[in-house]
């Protein structure tokens, strides 16, 4: 079994303060083996806490991932890799059109990119379903930061347990009336 932190749209210092608090509590070092987070790290300081948590950091550039800054140069615009035998996309929404989660676009990207999950961001807005024999997941946002297609984002991400099968357990974690709610969903390639 491989755990993996899902996460997105953090946007420090510029449309958040910080990670809650709760959420940190939760995400221990040494519990997590590797993290896969959908770009708008936007600053040194979350990046390098993202490391303390797993060392295996993978990152999808967002659009507001300036080169040169928090290490922004080494991010690709998509990232694909293979855990337990599943293949698993990254991409932030913002190079897809249109960018707003529009099944149909993510669809035409996982096939693409020839993967059973993808994981995307940019709508700030959590989401996991499975469409066309593949699972979709978009942690929404980890700080609850604000865009222009979710104003009032609930701070969220996703644990994504990947286990032999190949099948994934998703635990979506979200910051609901500052108490943490928890939700599991299931995937198992067909």
């Amino acid at each position: 079994m491989t755990l993996i932190l899902v996460l997105g749209d953090i946007h420090i210092p510029q449309r958040a303060a910080d990670i809650p608090a709760k959420f940190r509590k939760l995400l221990v070092p040494g519990k997590i083996d590797r993290i896969m987070c959908t770009g708008n790290v936007t600053d040194i300081a979350t990046l390098e806490y993202l490391r303390s948590i797993s060392p295996d950091v993978s990152v999808s550039r967002g659009e507001f991932d300036e080169r040169g800054g928090a290490g922004h140069h080494q991010h690709a615009i998509s990232v694909r890799t293979v855990v337990q035998g599943l293949s698993i996309g990254l991409v932030n929404g913002h190079y897809l059109v249109p960018g707003n989660g529009d099944v149909d676009t993510l669809a035409a990207a996982a096939r693409q990119m020839d993967v059973d999950v993808l994981v995307t961001g940019s709508t700030h807005r959590f989401e996991a379903y499975e469409e066309q024999g593949r699972f979709f997941i978009n942690p929404g946002s980890i700080t609850g930061a604000f865009s222009p297609l979710e104003p009032n984002a609930v701070p969220s991400f996703v644990l994504m347990e990947v286990k032999d099968g190949p099948a994934v357990v998703a635990y979506v974690y979200q910051l609901v009336a500052d108490e943490v709610v928890v939700d599991r969903i299931e995937y198992a390639r067909p």
